[in-house]
């Protein structure tokens, strides 16, 4: 990627430079380029369709690691009202690379939680690139908690490549803390909607996405392990990492194809981060209709659901043999 433009993006990219020039000629010449210009702008349209709509697993990766894609802040800022963040786990300190606290969403009390990506390279290292601590995901915890003693649905909003890998993250209990947050998000009480926001990596992402519903943005990515990892792991070989996405069955749509998710959310043509507002309402509406599906639903009836749900995935059949 170069100036945050991707390889297969450049014919696209030329063309809009050049429907741009043919504009500002004519506003500075007064020459009239109208039809010029709407013949290039149904070319552009008609390459924008063909270049987003045959996109291969890994340039999808790649897309949802764009620089200016929406964070978790973004998203809620965009999306709820009257957002105020809640900090630390109570036991050690607080991890900025997960946010959460309590909004309205559409006049109706919720928690929200998620991984927070930096902007720049000072936040990205105050916010440990968005690698969560294991205080990360207990404070995830004591909000889920929260929202459950005074009956708030809660609204997991993930893009998280995983969880931090550190030495000291491990000495603190890394893995049994994502094997408690899965436990304790499974039997809580409320409604809890979870939505893939870009990347959704291993444990690190399935620790805060124990959902009655889990949305995924179109070009979003879940997996149990990174396609790099996957690729060093099988042929200690990095650069077979497009290989190994096109293996891992990671996107949207072919998770929606097996039952992992419940909905691919669209996203504007180019991406998330050509159009953040038309994304956020996107989820918002998807969210709408989701939290209003289960607004009525007994709680133990929640919790059944949602164990049911986790429960049958990668189920198989016996076939006899004939």
């Amino acid at each position: 990627m170069v100036n945050g433009v991707f390889d297969w993006e450049i014919p696209l990219v030329e063309l809009e430079k050049r429907i741009e020039e043919l504009r500002r000629f004519t506003d500075e010449k007064g020459i009239d380029f109208s039809e010029e210009i709407a013949t290039l702008e149904r070319k552009a349209e008609k390459l924008s369709r063909e270049i987003y709509a045959n996109l291969t697993p890994w340039q999808r990766v790649q897309m949802v690691r764009h620089p200016k894609r929406p964070t978790t802040l973004d998203y809620i800022e965009l999306i709820f009202d009257d957002f105020y963040e809640l900090h630390g786990d109570r036991t050690f300190r607080d991890d900025e690379a997960i946010v959460g606290g309590i909004a309205l969403f559409e006049g109706r009390p919720v928690t929200v939680v998620g991984p927070q990506k930096g902007r720049d390279t000072k936040e990205n290292i105050r916010r440990n690139f968005g690698l969560p601590h294991p205080e990360g995901y207990r404070k995830a915890i004591r909000l889920m908690e929260q929202a459950e003693k005074f009956g708030r649905p809660i609204i997991s909003l993930i893009d998280v490549v995983g969880a931090y890998p550190g030495i000291e993250a491990e000495q603190r209990g890394q893995g049994v803390i994502i094997a408690e947050a899965i436990r304790r998000m499974s039997f809580l009480r409320v409604p809890i909607v979870c939505v893939i926001t870009g990347e959704g990596g291993s444990g690190g992402a399935l620790a805060i996405g124990v959902g009655n519903r889990v949305l995924m943005l179109e070009h979003a990515w879940y997996s149990v392990i990174s396609p790099e990892m996957c690729a060093q792991i099988l042929w200690r070989d990095v650069s077979r990492a497009p290989e190994a996405a096109e293996s891992l069955r990671l996107t949207a749509q072919d998770l929606l194809a097996l039952n992992v998710i419940d909905e691919v959310i669209p996203e504007p043509l180019g991406g998330a981060h050509r159009n953040r507002e038309a994304t956020a309402q996107n989820i918002k509406e998807a969210l709408r209709r989701h939290l209003q599906a289960l607004a009525d639903v007994d709680p133990d009836r929640l919790v059944e659901e949602r164990l049911a749900r986790f429960r049958k995935m990668g189920a198989v059949a016996n076939v006899e043999s004939l």
